[in-house]
């Protein structure tokens, strides 16, 4: 089994696979699989030309994503089981396994399996016209929020982000982490790599988008791509938080702007942090979508 480097080049082939599966975790967003491949060597490898095959590095360990595809998971198990024993050494460790998979490890290997939760890796998945409307007693906050954005910058502008605009993203997010001391914080640092990346691989990522203006200037900016058929993940959000409802704002924009046929928004996961897990809740989620690691046992 050979495991190639992932590249921007290859999504036409790899997110046809990955597409019909249903699967709705943004580990599978072609986005994330490549912005973050500094941090991770994520590799992949295709089998039977139907499933497709994860390995990357984690605290200097060789691990797996669960297999996606349409093809027999079981017999892809045994096959990422065999490339961490011959090329690794090592017992099978498993990442991104939802609840709708664990049986499948037992019906592989009964009883050798150690299974854990980890709710800081949880995704947020919202209903797109929830977020469209911000509707019910709930959302008032929100709401609150963007009606005084609208009467303090009555010229406000959305606009998609595009080649044309793509250095103001830039130049935002280079003031936001000037804010928010990113060069300080490792997984802050870690983020902005993996947003520069994106922005820079924007069409051909697959990404989209929006900027938003308020007073002549760039306030916040959102970009995200499709999972799956029914879901689309938001992988990015910035906005100024001197300006009062920027990020209520931008979110409920781009909500507006992503095509109807999409049930979900996955916001992605809160990684333990109290302050995003707030903000992740107050938006008050449709869905939590639970996330395992399997591990075999030595």
């Amino acid at each position: 089994m050979e495991f190639r480097d992932i590249a921007p080049s290859e999504k036409d082939f790899i997110v046809p696979l990955i597409m019909p599966t249903g699967r709705r975790n943004c580990d599978l967003s072609w986005s994330n699989l490549c912005s973050w491949r500094f941090l991770y060597d994520t590799a992949y490898s295709v089998m039977d030309g139907n499933t497709v095959l994860f390995r990357f590095r984690l605290d200097g360990e060789t691990v797996y994503l669960m297999p996606a595809g349409t093809g027999d998971l079981r017999k892809a198990l045994e096959a990422i089981r065999d490339d961490s024993r011959r090329n690794f050494g090592r017992p099978l460790a498993v990442y991104g396994v939802c609840r709708e998979h664990l049986p499948l490890f037992e019906d592989f290997l009964p009883g050798c399996w150690e299974v854990r939760a980890d709710r800081d890796a949880a995704d947020y998945l919202y209903l797109r016209t929830s977020l469209c409307t911000l509707s019910g007693k709930a959302l008032q906050p929100k709401r609150n929020h963007i009606n005084k954005f609208l009467r303090n910058y009555p010229d406000w502008e959305y606009s998609p982000i595009a080649a044309g605009n793509i250095a103001e993203c830039l130049e935002m997010e280079r003031t936001w982490c000037l804010a928010n001391d990113c060069d300080r914080q490792e997984g802050l640092g870690q983020e902005r790599r993996a947003v520069i990346y994106a922005l820079h691989h924007f069409s051909e990522l697959g990404l989209s988008g929006g900027l938003l203006r308020a007073g002549g200037r760039a306030v916040a900016f959102t970009f995200g791509m499709p999972i799956n058929h029914d879901t689309f993940g938001l992988h990015a959000e910035k906005a100024d938080s001197t300006v009062e409802g920027a990020y209520a704002m931008i979110n409920r924009e781009f909500a507006r702007r992503i095509p109807e046929r999409f049930v979900y928004v996955n916001r992605e996961e809160d990684l333990g942090l109290e302050g995003l897990r707030k903000a992740k809740l107050s938006y008050h989620p449709a869905l939590l979508l639970e996330k395992y690691t399997v591990r075999e046992k030595i």
